[in-house]
């Protein structure tokens, strides 16, 4: 079984055998070892999601019972870290969601002109196809040289994947149709070149990046932005860690900075009252100054 494939998977699947009273029971004791151990915090992530990945990895390491994989984590190295990739959430593509970027396109870059430089923080970033999505928009609309783009992770190896720069080759037929309906104005072939399985993008997108592991659930802001994007993510957290989530956010944008929220997320209460729409339709919102 392809262990890079999993995550699509997991996500389509709408058969999920309900949990029994002992898997919860170890389901919980792993998620507290994880951070008893190792820091490694997902005591606030929505169970559902965390019990199928956990299955998942039971599956592919042949693994009877939640309480083997937890043996694991506490007495085979790097087991830990291996079970933190399976819980980053990779489902991701360049111009995911077309519309949002065109929308970014058209409302937010006039707002990003008025600043000397721009700080733009991808935060959940996965394997990276949506930074060098947001860095080539950038370029088109003459702003990639004012500025950078942090990308953050909680999983080292996605971090570490992003850094390359480097996609399949077969999946560039769906990647250039999202970008033409995204508002692309040039030939998208031209911002990559090839190999006989990948397309390797061009290091003028990336010397405008820098990639680093960070945790929403734990760790602290690292910089003040003007833009915040963190799309899908936060639909796998319980209210709890929305709300810190949100709390972290607010702390990091500069006034009248811009947060951009995945198709199926919302600004939570208290958080609204904090921002106003800079689109209709598309999860764009404006930091009140």
């Amino acid at each position: 079984m392809d262990e890079h494939n999993y995550p699509d998977m997991l996500e389509a699947g709408s058969d999920e055998a309900p949990a029994s009273e002992w898997e919860t029971i170890e389901i919980e004791l792993l998620i507290e070892g994880l951070y008893m151990a190792y820091g490694y915090d997902f005591r606030h992530y929505l169970r559902s999601s965390m019990r199928r990945r956990i299955r998942n990895r039971m599956f592919i390491d042949g693994a009877s019972t939640v309480t083997e994989l937890l043996g694991k984590v506490f007495h085979e190295p790097g087991y830990a870290a291996k079970l933190v990739n399976d819980f980053s959430i990779k489902v991701t593509e360049m111009f995911r969601d077309p519309s949002f970027f065109k929308a970014f396109r058209e409302k937010a870059v006039p707002h990003l002109k008025m600043f000397p430089e721009i700080r733009i923080w991808h935060a959940g970033c996965s394997t990276g196809e949506e930074v060098y999505s947001m860095a080539i928009l950038l370029e088109e609309e003459g702003l990639l040289d004012r500025a950078k783009i942090y990308a953050t992770d909680m999983s080292e190896r996605a971090i570490e994947q992003a850094k390359e720069g480097k996609f399949p080759l077969k999946r560039m037929q769906a990647f250039t149709k999202n970008y033409l309906q995204a508002g692309g104005t040039k030939e998208f072939s031209a911002y990559y070149s090839t190999d006989r399985d990948h397309a390797i993008f061009n290091r003028s997108l990336a010397d405008h990046m820098v990639f680093a592991q960070h945790n929403l659930a734990t760790d602290s802001t690292f910089n003040e932005f003007h833009v915040i994007l963190c799309r899908n993510v936060m639909i796998y957290f319980n209210p709890e860690l929305q709300d810190r989530v949100h709390q972290l956010f607010h702390d990091s944008l500069t006034g009248n900075g811009i947060l951009g929220l995945g198709s199926m997320e919302y600004l939570i209460a208290p958080w609204k009252q904090h921002y106003n729409e800079l689109t209709d339709g598309e999860r764009l919102f404006v930091k009140k100054d």
